[in-house]
């Protein structure tokens, strides 16, 4: 069985959706596929990095925004090369705001800020991945595993199915508002 954090949703459920079962590595490559696309268009993994390092530009602000959300540490912030400390110098929450303390702004310089933390979710769909993630993966691949690339219109022994242009493709108004919500962020964002 492939690893667990491989999939963004649980391919039991996409099973049952499909008719197969679990482990039928059509419903597994269908998944994988899905749960690769949804990475690949959020630019992250989505399920947890720990201890992460990313240089940022400053703000000229009082925060920022940590480009993956959810944030469970910040165990390092170096300005220009010089650790600071958490509780005076800076603060962060969960959704990813890195606040500089003291009255003190982030200077507005470009790749002046290290941070080293730990981002996203817990590595499996049982513990924590969001639903709409998991819901629209599972959309997309069984949109995937039933509709046939190309295949927009199909006619046999007197009926006809059509399939939108958006199920082919998987762009659907609700994968665009997942993977808008859940896409790495930018500095001007703050």
């Amino acid at each position: 069985m492939p690893a667990e954090d491989e999939f963004l949703a649980d391919p039991a459920e996409l099973a049952v959706k499909l008719g197969r079962e679990p482990d039928d590595p059509k419903v597994l490559a269908a998944l994988r596929a899905a749960s690769r696309r949804f990475r690949g268009q959020v630019r992250h993994r989505v399920t947890q990095v720990v201890d992460d390092v990313v240089v940022l530009d400053g703000t000229g602000q009082e925060s920022l925004l940590l480009p993956v959300w959810p944030t469970t540490a910040v165990t390092e912030v170096l300005l220009d090369g010089q650790e600071l400390t958490e509780g005076s110098d800076y603060s962060w929450s969960e959704a990813g705001i890195l606040r500089r303390l003291g009255c003190l702004w982030w200077p507005d310089r470009l790749r002046c800020l290290q941070v080293t933390y730990t981002h996203g979710w817990p590595n499996s769909w049982e513990d924590g991945i969001p639903e709409d993630i998991q819901e629209v993966v599972l959309e997309r691949a069984e949109a995937s595993f039933t509709i046939p690339v190309g295949v927009q219109s199909k006619a046999v022994g007197g009926q006809s199915v059509t399939f939108g242009a958006q199920a082919a493709s998987g762009a659907t108004e609700a994968w665009t508002k997942a993977v808008d919500r859940y896409a790495i962020r930018t500095a001007s964002e703050a």
